[in-house]
């Protein structure tokens, strides 16, 4: 909202919506193409295009989790700073810190969780995380915001600037809908898979979006254009309950983080062919090490890099743009051309070439950001 003001990012919260509910309800639809399950989206890549699109896809949505991990983990940290800050506010623990304790956690739930239907009730433990977050923050923000001086909503920056501002929101918006992972996701749901995959993309893109929305417009309402990245650095209130929003933030960052890292797990898993009880020592002993290396890598990419949303801009440029839009729109097209008349083979064409050249403007707009945004941090800022 901060680079986009009200009308732009107001109309582009609900156009981001529709087209990713549109480019996953395509998606949904492919995943019993040929007669079988692909549980993978680089597997259904591999079947429709062969084998170098298996790897293209795979590398496009590697890069796509491993950034919405790192992002995962810097949100983490900030919540555990803003509790400290809460109760001890002599500036001796760096945002840096908690982004360590935050990756320490993620590799220890890692190992103690090894795979997706291992979850169970941590889903529902997340849900009422989630619901206890946002209501806290609606009210403390609403609360803010009646007793809050006129404020400024004008978008900050140089002309140039705002351009290239405009056009990483854009990419923004798309990464925050997207996970790169729908197959995956899919391959969890019972019969019939398809079915019940578009009911549940209706359901989190219409009721489960309300709360996000009632937040973002709370939060863009009661601060304007001064509103910090990290919401609760923003409100005021109680400290306890504060402080209890800030808890549940950082524990659903963990369950989410675990989600989003499963392919990465499942790949390493099948890899090295580790089979059989998850208490064994071996498969212990390979969890520990892989799991914890790659949470580990990719807890440093988040100290290291204080301005994620510029780095986010550009994985939602080169990855989730070219994997939600670009590829689900042209997959859909090979996969049912002799259905379609020309009118909806046009109407894809046209979606495949849109995306394409917005994913070149925003990955340039990114870059662009970067290069500002790199003179104005040091790397490990405490943010």
């Amino acid at each position: 909202m901060v680079p986009l003001g009200w009308a732009p990012g107001g109309v582009g919260l609900l156009a981001a919506a529709a087209i990713s509910l549109y480019a996953n309800m395509l998606l949904a639809k492919l995943h019993l193409h040929g007669g079988k399950r692909h549980i993978r989206y680089r597997d259904l890549a591999g079947h429709i295009y062969g084998r170098r699109a298996y790897f293209l896809t795979w590398g496009l949505q590697y890069v796509n989790l491993f950034m919405i991990n790192a992002g995962f983990i810097i949100l983490g940290g900030s919540a555990l700073k803003a509790v400290y800050v809460l109760f001890q506010d002599d500036n001796t623990m760096k945002l840096p810190y908690f982004i360590a304790i935050t990756g320490f956690v993620c590799v220890m739930f890692a190992i103690g969780v090894p795979h997706l239907s291992a979850l169970r009730i941590w889903l529902g433990i997340s849900t009422l995380l989630s619901l206890v977050y946002l209501v806290i923050t609606f009210v403390l923000t609403i609360k803010d915001g009646i007793n809050a001086p006129p404020r400024d909503y004008s978008i900050p920056g140089t002309r140039t600037g705002k351009i290239f501002s405009t056009i990483g929101a854009c990419a923004n918006l798309v990464f925050v809908y997207n996970s790169g992972m729908l197959p995956e996701i899919q391959a969890t749901i019972r019969e019939p898979v398809v079915k019940n995959m578009l009911k549940a993309l209706y359901l989190q893109f219409t009721i489960g979006a309300i709360p996000m929305y009632a937040v973002i417009f709370a939060g863009y309402w009661a601060y304007g254009s001064s509103t910090s990245t990290y919401l609760l650095s923003s409100v005021s209130g109680p400290v306890w309950l504060k402080t209890v929003a800030n808890i549940t933030a950082f524990l659903q960052t963990v369950i989410s983080l675990h989600i989003f890292a499963s392919p990465m797990y499942e790949y390493m898993d099948t890899r090295c062919k580790i089979k059989g009880s998850d208490l064994k020592p071996k498969n212990l002993s390979f969890r520990i090490l892989f799991r914890g290396g790659y949470l580990a890598i990719n807890t440093l990419m988040a100290a290291l890099l204080p301005f994620l949303g510029d780095i986010q801009s550009l994985t939602g440029a080169i990855s989730t743009i070219p994997l939600t839009f670009i590829l689900a729109n042209h997959m859909y097209l090979m996969v049912k051309n002799n259905k379609l008349n020309s009118l909806q083979k046009s109407w894809h064409w046209l979606n495949v070439c849109f995306f394409g050249l917005m994913s070149v403007a925003a990955a340039v707009a990114a870059l662009w950001l970067i290069a500002v945004h790199s003179k104005d941090y040091n790397v490990f800022a405490d943010l």
